[in-house]
C-alpha cells in the first residue's frame, strides 16, 4: 500500500545552525498565537490516513501541503524510525465521598516507596482529586472499589491507597481497577465527553506498557498498513516514555530559559538504545519520542545495559537536538513547551510562520488534529 521512499535525505541537523544570540527565540510572548475554536480538533481524520500533512524543509526552509497517505514519499530512506510505545491508562475514575458528594480522581503515578515510611505491603497512587478531599477522605468507586486519601503530596496532589473489598492493592491491580471502571483522560482543550471510540482512537495501534495520561498524539496518525509499512521498510526502535498531565502545562517565565519542565520516566532497552546509537539518521515520532532520543544522547550510558532514566529534558533555541535529525508531530498549544520543542529545530520566527500556513490552510490542532514533519 505504501511505497519505500526514495527522498534523499538533506543534511545532518548538525550542519543548520539556528541563531542563538537572537532574543526573541528566548521571549515567551513569541511562542503565543490566537487559535479560533473550532481549528481544534474534536476527532480524530477517518481514515488515518486522510490526516493533512505539512512538510517543512530547513535547508531551504520550504513548505509543501500533503497529507498522511503521502508520508512515505517524504521519509529519508536511511532514516531509523524512533516510536514511543507507551500506553494511556483509563486514568479518570469517579466515585462518591461519605459526605455524598461527588468526586472526580486523576491518577497520575504510583509513589516509589523507598520515599515514604508506608509498608510495602502498600501501592501509593498520586493523583489529583477534583473538589474537597483532606487527609482521611474516603471515596467509594464502582465494584467495590475504595480510595482513601491519605496526604498531601506537592500542594496539589494527593497520596491515595485504593482498596477492593478492603484489601489495598498492588500497582497491577490499580491498573486493572483503572482498565474496569475509568475513562479515557482526554485533554482538557477537547470540549467534549469520553465516548466509547476514545478508548481505542486516543490510543497508539503500537502501544504497549501502560503509564501514560496523555497520548504521544504524532503516533495517532499510524494506522495498522501504516505501521506495517514501517516495519518493512525501515528500522524501528521503540522508547517508552509515560506522559504525565505536564506536557499541557504553559510555560510563566518571561525568558523561557529560566522554565523548570515537568519529570517523565523514561525508558529505552539497550537494544533499542544501539539502535539509535547505530543510526545513520533519525526520525523522531513526536516529541516525547525526540526528548527520550535527547535524554540518551546526553547520558553517561552503559551501552550494554538498558536505560532508565527520569527525563526533565527542556529543548528550545538555545538547547538544540544533538541527535535527531527530523521529526513528526502535531500542532502544539501556545506557550507550551512543545511548541519550544519544534522552535529547537527551526528557530521561533520560522515557527511562528509554519504555523500561520498552517492556521491559513485549516489545518486541525491539537491532540486529534493534523500533522508536519520536520526535514
Amino acid at each position: 500500500m505504501y511505497a519505500k521512499s526514495s527522498h534523499n535525505a538533506p543534511k545532518h541537523l548538525n550542519s543548520y545552525d539556528l541563531n542563538t544570540n537572537d532574543v526573541s527565540d528566548f521571549a515567551l510572548a513569541n511562542y503565543d498565537y490566537t487559535l479560533p475554536s473550532h481549528c481544534i480538533a474534536s476527532y480524530p481524520a477517518n481514515p488515518k490516513e486522510s490526516a493533512k500533512l505539512l512538510i517543512y524543509n530547513r535547508l531551504d526552509k520550504s513548505i509543501i501541503h500533503s497529507d498522511f497517505y503521502h508520508l512515505f514519499d517524504f521519509i529519508p530512506k536511511d532514516s531509523t524510525i524512533i516510536l514511543n510505545d507507551t500506553r494511556v491508562i483509563k486514568a479518570r475514575i469517579y466515585g462518591t465521598k461519605q459526605s455524598g458528594g461527588k468526586s472526580e480522581i486523576l491518577f497520575h503515578y504510583f509513589l516509589d516507596l523507598a520515599d515514604t515510611a508506608m509498608s510495602a505491603t502498600h501501592t501509593i497512587a498520586i493523583c489529583q482529586v477534583r473538589n474537597s478531599a483532606p487527609n482521611g477522605t474516603i471515596i467509594s468507586l464502582s465494584n467495590g472499589y475504595v480510595a482513601k486519601v491519605i496526604d498531601t503530596f506537592r500542594q496539589s496532589y494527593k497520596q491515595i491507597i485504593f482498596y477492593h473489598h478492603d484489601v489495598p492493592m498492588h500497582q497491577a491491580q490499580v491498573f486493572e481497577m483503572l482498565e474496569s471502571i475509568g475513562q479515557i483522560p482526554l485533554p482538557p482543550y477537547i470540549k467534549r465527553h469520553v465516548e466509547a471510540q476514545d478508548s481505542a482512537q486516543y490510543q497508539s495501534v503500537f502501544a504497549k506498557h501502560n503509564g501514560s495520561i496523555a497520548a504521544p498524539t504524532a503516533s495517532l496518525h499510524f494506522s495498522k498498513s501504516m505501521l506495517a509499512s514501517l516495519k518493512a521498510h525501515f528500522t524501528l526502535s521503540y522508547v517508552t516514555l509515560h506522559i504525565g498531565a505536564g506536557t499541557f502545562f504553559g510555560v510563566e517565565s518571561s525568558d523561557i530559559r529560566n522554565h523548570h519542565i515537568h519529570s517523565e520516566s523514561l525508558f529505552i532497552s539497550k537494544q533499542n538504545a544501539n539502535l539509535i546509537y547505530n543510526a545513520k539518521k533519525i526520525l523522531c515520532i513526536g516529541t516525547t519520542a525526540m526528548r527520550s532520543v535527547e535524554c540518551l544522547a546526553r547520558a553517561n550510558h552503559n551501552p550494554s545495559q538498558d536505560f532508565s532514566a527520569q527525563c526533565n529534558l527542556f529543548l528550545h533555541p538555545g538547547n538544540k537536538p544533538i541527535k535527531t535529525d527530523y521529526l513528526l508531530t502535531n500542532f502544539h498549544l501556545p506557550k507550551s513547551t512543545l511548541i519550544m520543542l519544534v522552535a529547537s529545530m527551526i528557530g521561533i520566527k520560522e515557527c511562528q510562520r509554519v504555523y500561520q500556513e498552517a492556521l491559513k490552510n485549516s489545518y486541525r490542532f491539537f491532540s486529534y488534529g493534523d500533522g508536519m514533519l520536520i526535514l
